[in-house]
Parts: C-alpha cells; structure tokens; sequence
C-alpha cells in the first residue's frame, strides 16, 4: 500500500511505517498531522488517481523531528571581472513517519 502527497510544493511517495523528510510543518515532536492532499493511492489490487486529489483520502502521520537541513551552496562567478559571490542557505525540515493512509 502506498501513496503520493503534496506538501511544501513537493509530492512524496509515502507508505505505512516510512520517515519522510518534508519542508517544515507547524506542530511540536510528537503531535499528529494529517495530509489531505493526496494525489494517488494504490493498495496492490486498486489504484485510485485523483482528480486532482483522491476523494476522501487522508494520511496520518507523526512528527519525529523539527531541524534544519544541510547547507545549500549559492556561488556566483563572472570570468575576467574579480565577480564573486558566495551564499548559504539550510531551509527548516521536519522529519514524520508515517502512521496510516486512509482512502
């Protein structure tokens, strides 16, 4: 059984008992969060797409961490003129596993 969600501008391919890495979501380490925006769902006999998401389809999850990610390098470069400019950026990130998927 599996399923695909949009988060953050992303879709992920989630299923039961799985950690997922996501853009930060509101809630503490420990709290319960649900995801209506399911895209596909599909448990080995049916797949069910979504028109754009699934009627009544719900993933639960819970959230294991609240973090930042590793940091992303900007580098801008222009041959011949001395241009350089280095940047970083580490986005927040919540790590959830997966607890049930509901369609």
């Amino acid at each position: 059984m599996f399923a695909v969600i949009k988060t953050g501008g992303k879709q992920y391919v989630v299923s039961p008992d799985t950690k997922v890495t996501i853009e930060k979501i509101e809630g503490n380490v420990g709290d319960t969060v649900s995801f209506s925006d399911m895209l596909l769902f599909s448990d080995g006999s049916r797949t069910v797409v979504g028109t754009p998401t699934v009627a009544h389809g719900v993933v639960e999850a819970k959230i294991i961490a609240q973090g930042r990610d590793e940091k992303k390098i900007i580098f801008r470069y222009h041959a011949k003129t001395r241009y350089r400019k280095l940047k970083g950026h580490r986005q927040h990130v919540s790590e959830i596993q997966v607890t049930s998927i509901k369609a």
